[in-house]
């Protein structure tokens, strides 16, 4: 059996993104990892609720002997032996993300022999992480271009701190994924306006939607504009935008909360996506966080252009260098990241 990988958990951003990570190539690698330090960055280090469903899941998946796999854990030992794809549900107690732990079991099952049917149960609209609506209309178009056949369905939406939300994913095996090319993004079609409240007066997301209309004036006859109310077991509100170029969709995402004006959600929401708008990046610096592992997945060069190489990129290229001979190259002044995937070596 190959010696683990051993990955300090506290290098550089120093949070989940790590686990993640390294859990993902070790199942898709079938190699074994130990991560030490888990979230030592953060106030209460080690796995949560949300990390510790993540590496449960990938247990299944991969038929993993595990240790160290209980809340609050700062070290973990993860032996994957196979990679089954199937019929597969995992909870999360907590309004943990829904979300992140699909981004963790996704690269695994796309080179999985077999079609997988995933529910997840948990928050999917929480802070610090993607949202639902990010994943299906920004991620998912883009991984799609790279050769992958995912599908996502929200069936309940979950806030915090009840969380109760659930999602699904269909999953098609890949022959592998291609590169992509993103140079440039193309002209603006058009902007995709969403605000959603649950449990709350329905005037609360219509007044989102106002006040971003108001604010994207310079946009008029771009926007498409919808106001939507759900049912959760507590009351939330989400504001999305989506822009949707040539090349590229970039999404910008808020959270009400108690006490904070309807108005400030959207004011952030459009602020980020003017800021965005007014660089040549092609892709925003959260699905930069999220593709850059899948372009490493890939045959052949990837490109694309975001405008920062924040912590979280780097931290995330520093861990699959651990595990791919892939060759990546960063400009920090451009924001330019050359990929080189190491598709060709996880066949062989």
């Amino acid at each position: 059996m190959a010696e683990p990988i051993c990955i300090d958990g506290s290098y550089g951003e120093g949070g989940g993104q790590i686990l993640r990570t390294s859990l993902a190539l070790a199942a898709i690698l079938k190699q074994p990892v130990r991560i030490d330090n888990i979230r030592a960055s953060r106030k209460k280090s080690g796995l949560k609720t949300q990390h510790l469903a993540g590496a449960l899941a990938l247990a299944e998946i991969t038929g993993a002997e595990v240790s160290g796999a209980e809340l609050h854990s700062k070290s973990l030992l993860f032996t994957p032996k196979t990679l089954r794809g199937g019929r597969y549900r995992f909870e999360i107690s907590t309004a943990g993300s829904a979300c992140m732990l699909l981004g963790t079991v996704l690269p695994p099952l796309l080179f999985a022999a077999e079609s997988s049917e995933i529910t997840i149960t948990g928050g999917t609209h929480v802070p610090f992480s993607p949202p639902f609506d990010f994943l299906d209309r920004v991620f998912l178009p883009l991984l799609r271009k790279l050769g992958a056949a995912v599908q996502l369905e929200l069936k309940r939406w979950g806030f915090y701190p009840k969380g109760g939300g659930e999602i699904k994913a269909y999953v098609k095996p890949c022959r592998g994924l291609q590169g992509l090319q993103l140079k440039e993004r193309g002209s603006l079609q058009r902007l995709n306006i969403s605000a959603c409240s649950a449990n709350l007066p329905g005037h609360i997301a219509q007044r989102e939607i106002a006040h971003l209309e108001a604010c994207l004036a310079d946009y008029r006859g771009k926007t498409i504009s919808n106001a939507l109310a759900s049912r959760a077991l507590c009351p939330g509100n989400f504001v999305s935008l989506e822009a949707e170029y040539v090349h590229t969709v970039a999404g910008f995402n808020g959270l009400g909360k108690r006490g904070k004006p309807a108005e400030e959600v959207a004011s952030g929401v459009c602020r980020d996506f003017i800021r965005f708008d007014r660089t040549g990046a092609t892709v925003d610096q959260h699905l930069a966080d999220q593709i850059i592992l899948y372009m490493a997945l890939a045959h052949g060069d990837s490109f694309f252009l975001t405008p920062e190489i924040t912590s979280h990129l780097q931290t995330n290229i520093n861990v699959i260098r651990r595990f791919l001979p892939v060759n990546i190259k960063l400009d920090r002044t451009s924001g330019a990241v050359q990929i080189t995937g190491a598709g060709k070596a996880i066949e062989n």
